[in-house]
């Protein structure tokens, strides 16, 4: 990637996270500051609320996302950072003003476009590339929404791109500028480097008992336990309900009489056919053609031709044609009806007159019959009574689930009335944190929703049923605190040695920094090349990692005109880098050449999204936005 991508990595990101994930940004963030509003919420934007319970959602969704990408040991604090959760805040904010604007410029999405966008969802075609309706149905419900609801969340998060489209399309680059932009970032340089790693000072680290205390009191939070509870909880499934539902064997037999035609299988046929294709429209003199060619291929076949080959040959039927107009088993049905009457009227390894449907004029060989069938009671019982388990649990779900809702609700200090209502079993987790990471966490118990109920000052507090949310797919769930313990600082002399550890490794990162730019000076003052340098290297911003990566652009930054030159740079890792460039060598026209459509590309998309960033900041200049930053970035504790 080019310079001026990665100097404008944050841009890059917003714009990601506003046009890609939408719908994820949008359904989460809220926390505001108790001391400045008196309501929940977080921010403002033109007297519409951000609450606090939209922020924690967000933030619990955002991790979800990191798991999804990183894996589920991703730690939560990553995103428990005051800048992390002002980025949420300002991601929201940002949607909010979109969301105003659109609505105010009665900006729409067509249904052509929603239904574009569904069909370019991964994993929603099948092989055949029809799209695969039940597929799509079990991802909405595993995110417990409906068609309606998504394609209404949908269309939303689309209308809110058509003003960054629009705000980006007038980006415009100059050759000259495409140009001299290549010619930076294709040219390469010849490097040698030292490295002075941070462990080669650590011996030189002499830390007293004062410094270890002023230490820990000013990290506090490397040193603290996080926000946990000690939780019950309930969950209501049509699942759980479908193991009490007893069927007896009188009611399967009935259920397999009514629906008997289910079980049976219909006859099936297999056919080869040569098509000669005849329009809808066509002229007399274009039927005559086509029925005379027809006739033709009709009486080489009767005279002893082989089938196959000649329909290879002669077939206009392109999925067909290649396989020796070979069609497979298929039902009555599934073709069209002159056909399937002209099939299912045939003897094995007959030869049918001209059949004419809407896609031509067929000339039809039988090849096999498959007669139909019936699959017996007992071959399908299992199936029957697990299909008329779920059927009568959804019902009894339907059902339960207002009473579940009102007995949580109602006797809130326990689930014991619920869990006996129900016959459901009370469970427990002995640890869940705020922002909950790893894999034994069970699933109900990682709901965002759930989650911000369960942790909300009152839910603290008072220890009450949380309300019973909707985990989608029949499932309910309602939990309550047994035991909070709240994020507090541990005692120093438990972590007396990270401490140490922490300090000692801070310090030997300062004292290689302070080496390394001792010697930075001597060496750009005209000292001699100090010992131990490496092999000169040939280093190109899009090519493979010769240097580290935090050296690469302080490398590029000396004048190319004034090589060789010297330049420190303290690395990721606590070391400190001291490289020697001693020359500089611009791409070849032909080069430039090659790659100048890549980079107009890719500039473009930069420029426009700075167009867009601009745009953006427009609007929110004229937005009345009110916000509440203490609430978001010092986490609020009800226990503390």
């Amino acid at each position: 990637m080019f310079d001026s991508i990665r100097k404008h990595q944050r841009v890059l990101q917003f714009i990601l996270l506003l046009l890609i994930f939408p719908a994820f940004v949008f359904f989460g963030v809220s926390g505001y500051d108790g001391f400045l509003s008196n309501d929940d919420s977080v921010a403002k934007v033109d007297g519409v609320k951000i609450t606090r319970q939209e922020f924690d959602q967000s933030m619990s969704r955002q991790l979800d996302q990191m798991r999804q990408v990183l894996g589920n040991q991703v730690d939560a604090r990553l995103l428990d950072s005051p800048a992390a959760r002002k980025e949420v805040l300002d991601g929201l904010i940002a949607q909010r003003v979109l969301q105003t604007e659109s609505t105010a410029r009665h900006l729409g999405v067509s249904d052509a476009r929603l239904r574009t966008t569904i069909l370019e969802i991964p994993g929603l075609k099948k092989p055949d590339g029809s799209f695969d309706r039940e597929r799509y149905q079990t991802l909405l419900k595993a995110q417990g929404l409906n068609e309606a609801m998504f394609e209404s969340q949908m269309r939303r998060d689309l209308s809110l791109q058509i003003l960054p489209e629009a705000a980006t399309q007038s980006a415009f680059v100059p050759k000259t500028v495409v140009t001299r932009i290549i010619a930076l970032q294709e040219e390469t340089r010849e490097v040698r480097s030292l490295l002075l790693g941070a462990a080669a000072f650590k011996d030189k680290v002499q830390v007293t008992d004062e410094q270890l205390r002023k230490f820990y009191d000013d990290n506090t939070r490397d040193f603290e336990t996080r926000e946990s509870a000690k939780v019950e909880y309930l969950v209501l499934s049509a699942d759980e309900l479908a193991q009490a539902v007893s069927v007896t064997e009188d009611e399967l037999r009935a259920y397999y009489a009514q629906n008997k035609a289910r079980y049976v299988t219909p006859e099936q046929r297999q056919a080869s056919h040569i098509l000669i294709k005849l329009e809808n429209g066509a002229t007399e003199a274009q039927r005559k053609a086509a029925t005379a060619r027809a006739a033709a291929l009709l009486a080489q076949v009767r005279g002893g031709a082989d089938f196959a080959a000649l329909a290879k040959a002669q077939s206009q039927d392109p999925g067909s044609a290649q396989q020796g107009g070979d069609l497979g088993l298929f039902a009555r049905d599934s073709m069209v009806k002159p056909f399937a009457d002209a099939a299912f009227a045939m003897k094995v390894g007959a030869i049918s007159e001209i059949v004419e449907s809407e896609f031509g004029l067929h000339v039809i060989k039988l090849t096999a019959i498959q007669p139909g069938g019936e699959r017996p009671f007992e071959a399908v019982k299992a199936t029957l009574e697990s299909e008329i388990r779920r059927q009568q649990a959804g019902k009894r779900f339907a059902e339960a689930a207002e009473a579940f809702t009102n007995l949580v609700y109602e006797q809130s200090d326990s689930l014991k009335p619920a869990a006996e209502r129900f016959k459901l079993k009370i469970q427990t987790l002995d640890t869940l944190e705020r922002l909950p990471s790893g894999t034994a966490v069970p699933k109900p118990l990682t709901h965002p929703k759930l989650l911000t109920a369960l942790f909300a000052p009152e839910s603290v507090k008072s220890r009450r049923n949380t309300e019973a949310v909707e985990l989608g797919g029949n499932t309910l769930v309602s939990a309550r605190i047994v035991e909070h313990r709240p994020a507090q600082k541990k005692p120093f002399d438990s972590v007396r040695a990270d401490v140490l550890a922490k300090l000692t490794e801070s310090q030997a990162r300062q004292l290689a920094r302070e080496a390394g730019e001792e010697r930075l000076k001597a060496l750009q003052a005209g000292g001699a090349a100090p010992a131990g340098l490496s092999d000169v290297v040939t280093v190109a911003r899009n090519g493979p990692p010769q240097i580290a990566s935090d050296a690469l652009e302080p490398v590029y930054r000396l004048p190319a005109d004034k090589l060789p030159g010297w330049v420190g740079v303290t690395l990721s890792d606590g070391g400190y880098g001291l490289y020697q460039v001693l020359k500089a060598t611009p791409p070849a026209d032909e080069l430039i050449a090659k790659q100048r459509a890549q980079y107009e590309s890719q500039l473009l998309q930069v420029i426009s999204q700075q167009d867009f960033t601009t745009y953006l900041e427009s609007l929110k200049s004229r937005a009345k936005i009110t916000r509440f930053d203490t609430k978001v970035i010092e986490k609020t504790d009800p226990a503390r």
